[in-house]
C-alpha cells in the first residue's frame, strides 16, 4: 500500500496537476500584462499624452452628471481595491479561487476597474490653473513623470513581481511555497513609509493645466490614498507588531522628516 506521502508525490506528477500549474502561470502572466497596459495607459490618461482618451477628453455633459459619474467610477475602483486586499476577504475568496492565483485575480480585477474609469470618465473642462510659462509647464510635467517613476521604483523595492502576482504563480509552477513575510525598509522606505502612494500624489497633482475634472480626480484619489493608508497600516501592525509601530514612530508617512504625518 502506498504511504500518504507517496500518494501526494504521485498526485504532484499527474499530468492534470501539472497542467493546472501551467494554466495558473498563464493566467498570472495575462493578469500582469493587463495591469502593465493599464498602468502605462494611466500615465497618458493623467498627463494627457499619447493615448486617445485622456482625463480632459471625451463626451461632454452637464457638470453635475460628470461629477456623479466620475465619483462613482472612482468609488468602484476604490471599493474593489480595498475590500479585496483585506485578510478576511482573502480567507473567504480563496475558498473559491486557488491560492496561487488569488493575487493575480486581484490584480486583473483592479486593472479592469481602472480601465472602466478610463473608458467612462467624463471630463470637466473648466481650467483651475494653467502654467503659461513654458519652463514652468515643462517642470510640472517632469515632476508628474518623476511621481510615476517613484511609483514604479517603490514596487521593485518591495518585490514588484510578488505585488502583482507573478511570483506566486512561478513558485506554484515549481512546487515551492512562499517564504514567510519579513519586515524590510529598503532605500525610499527609510525616508517615508509609503513612497508608492507619495508617487501617485505627485503624479496626479503636478499638472501644467489643471482642469476641474483633473482636480476632481486628484482630490478623490488622494482622499482614497489617505484612507487606504489607515487600513494598510492596521494590517501591517497586525502582521509585524511592535516592529512596525517603532517604524511608524521613526519614519514619516508621506512627507519626509514630518513626524506629525504618523
Amino acid at each position: 500500500m502506498q504511504t500518504l506521502a507517496a500518494k501526494d508525490a504521485g498526485d504532484e506528477s499527474r499530468p492534470g496537476h501539472a497542467m493546472g500549474r501551467i494554466l495558473a502561470l498563464v493566467f498570472g502572466a495575462v493578469a500582469y500584462a493587463v495591469f502593465l497596459g493599464a498602468f502605462l495607459y494611466a500615465i497618458g490618461f493623467v498627463t494627457g499624452l499619447v493615448v486617445p482618451k485622456t482625463i480632459d477628453t471625451g463626451p461632454m455633459g452637464s457638470v453635475g452628471e460628470a461629477i456623479v459619474i466620475d465619483v462613482l467610477l472612482l468609488t468602484v475602483f476604490a471599493l474593489q481595491h480595498s475590500i479585496m486586499a483585506r485578510a478576511p476577504f482573502k480567507r473567504w475568496w480563496t475558498q473559491y479561487v486557488p491560492a496561487p492565483i488569488e493575487r493575480s485575480m486581484y490584480v486583473l480585477l483592479a486593472s479592469l476597474a481602472l480601465i472602466l474609469v478610463f473608458w467612462q470618465w467624463r471630463p470637466i473642462g473648466a481650467i483651475v490653473w494653467e502654467a503659461s510659462n513654458p519652463t514652468l509647464a515643462m517642470a510640472l510635467m517632469g515632476l508628474s513623470f518623476l511621481g510615476w517613476g517613484l511609483v514604479l521604483l517603490s514596487t521593485f523595492l518591495i518585490n514588484h513581481f510578488e505585488l502583482f502576482g507573478l511570483q506566486q504563480v512561478l513558485l506554484n509552477l515549481i512546487g515551492k511555497g512562499a517564504s514567510e513575510p519579513r519586515f524590510r525598509t529598503p532605500f525610499l522606505y527609510k525616508i517615508v513609509r509609503h513612497p508608492l502612494y507619495l508617487g501617485f500624489i505627485i503624479a496626479f497633482w503636478a499638472a501644467p493645466v489643471m482642469t476641474a475634472g483633473h482636480l476632481l480626480f486628484a482630490a478623490v484619489t488622494t482622499a482614497y490614498i489617505l484612507v487606504a493608508i489607515v487600513f494598510e497600516e492596521r494590517d501591517l501592525i497586525a502582521l509585524f507588531g511592535d516592529e512596525y509601530k517603532r517604524y511608524r514612530q521613526r519614519v514619516a508617512m508621506l512627507v519626509p522628516l514630518w513626524r506629525k504625518a504618523s
